[in-house]
């Protein structure tokens, strides 16, 4: 076994997954260190419900398009803890952390740490300054764990832009009851006098957060809908600002949610003063590679499973928001090429899988439920499959995935080839990758 799982397992088993939402703990870890999150290079930082890890992905490959160094942290992982560290290796180009770096990086901060009581998170956030600090780039792309206000990442005093992506319920426990609450706590990201972007708000109560918390610490703010827009004609995506209009290529991302995300990131790379030319941009959105986000598996053991011509579509979203999106896009596939859907679905036992799978009501023709082997902290399938036909889905349990491959097969030669879309947490899309030999690169 690497070193670098050794020292996950030790510090898994000795230190709680969960989160326990404060900043004292990071700040005394780090300055153990040295502080490194005080040497890293210039910060994008970015919050919110979903699209997060989507709209940095679209900022990395316009960024990489214009030949910047970039570093990025994002969670959790799919499959290899080595994903939620990506570090530039040149102009234009970066690779996730090799074990032997990891490696190091995870030893300093154990012995640094000591006996002190802390989150798993925190360590490995500490791990990923670490690593920011020592190796040359010209920008970090840092995502939130959990919130905002009191994230182990919110270390950080000078982003160049601080970003919050969509809002919508999710982490009630930690986070508050209402949209507005969340949108307060994801708002402890704004730094004064530093530029914030919004992507478009959904409702009121969340826009009036944002104005207020922005004009509280004296962030400019740039709001979606308002100060930027952006949205589909013809095929293409159309931004605007107060710097003039792009017309620019569709995003290479599956969802008309994307635009959104890419709308996102082109706002805030344009408040960021790191001057990308337009050709970047739409290099970025012909180019740009996001895992497991309505991702299409086109090879490997399930997709022989299948029925021949079948459809498979893998998606870690996992909450109300997400499965309102995910069904849209596949509500868009439909008018596009009519295939009779299926849903392989696996939750973790704190989401919200009545409200999950309430968008998909009158789409999908069933659901099977699976449980999800990497956490002991899923519903278990029979569970959940109760969940969807309250929500008013036809829904059976299955053992795995592979079990629902089998039970699909088993129901008889449909009218056309199925699209099969896998959904409903982060970890069964990961388990999906590992198991059909597409771990992310």
């Amino acid at each position: 076994m690497p070193e670098a799982l050794e020292i996950l397992d030790r510090l898994s088993a000795r230190w709680p997954k969960g989160y326990d939402l404060s900043l004292s703990r990071i700040e005394r870890l780090l300055g153990a260190l040295g502080n490194p999150h005080l040497k890293i290079p210039p910060v994008i930082h970015v919050a919110g419900t979903n699209g997060k890890g989507s709209t940095i992905a679209f900022m990395r490959a316009m960024l990489e398009a214009a030949r910047f160094r970039v570093h990025t942290h994002t969670s959790p992982h799919l499959v290899r803890f080595n994903e939620r560290y990506r570090l530039a290796s040149g102009p234009g180009t970066s690779a996730f952390v090799d074990d032997a770096t990891f490696t190091e990086a995870l030893a300093r901060v154990e012995a640094a740490n000591g006996d002190e009581q802390i989150t798993l998170f925190e360590l490995l956030t500490a791990a990923g300054f670490i690593l920011f600090s020592e190796h040359p780039a010209d920008v970090v792309l840092l995502e939130v764990g959990l919130g905002g206000r009191f994230d182990a990442t919110n270390v950080i005093r000078d982003p160049l832009v601080s970003v919050i992506t969509s809002i919508s319920l999710d982490h009630q426990a930690f986070l508050g009851d209402t949209v507005a609450e969340i949108a307060f706590e994801k708002a402890g990201i704004f730094k004064p006098g530093r530029p914030v972007v919004i992507s478009q708000p959904d409702d009121d109560a969340v826009r009036a957060v944002f104005e207020a918390e922005a004009a509280r610490v004296g962030a400019t703010l740039a709001m979606g809908g308002e100060d930027w827009t952006v949205h589909e004609e013809h095929g293409r995506l159309v931004y605007q600002d107060e710097s003039g209009l792009l017309d620019l290529p569709r995003p290479r991302l599956t969802g008309q949610h994307q635009f959104a995300n890419a709308g996102t990131a082109i706002a805030a790379l344009r408040r960021s003063g790191l001057n990308l030319p337009v050709s970047a941009i739409e290099a970025g959105l012909d180019t740009v590679d996001w895992s497991a986000r309505l991702q299409r598996l086109a090879m490997g053991p399930l997709l022989e499973m299948a029925q021949s011509g079948a459809e498979i579509w893998l998606d870690g979203g996992h909450n109300v928001g997400a499965g309102e999106v995910v069904s849209a896009a596949m509500a868009d596939l439909e008018e596009r090429v009519a295939r009779p859907l299926f849903l392989i679905t696996g939750m973790l036992s704190t989401k919200d899988p009545v409200g999950f799978f309430a968008s998909f009501k009158g789409l999908v023709r069933h659901v099977y439920c699976v449980p999800i082997e990497s956490s002991d902290a899923g519903w278990p399938a029979a569970e959940l499959a109760d969940f969807a036909v309250k929500a008013g889905v036809s829904a059976e349990a299955a053992l795995s995935v592979s079990d629902a491959m089998e039970r699909l097969s088993a129901r008889g030669p449909l009218d056309m080839a199925p699209r099969i879309l896998i959904c409903g947490s982060l970890y069964l899309a990961g388990e999906v990758l590992a198991a059909n030999g597409q771990s992310p690169i």
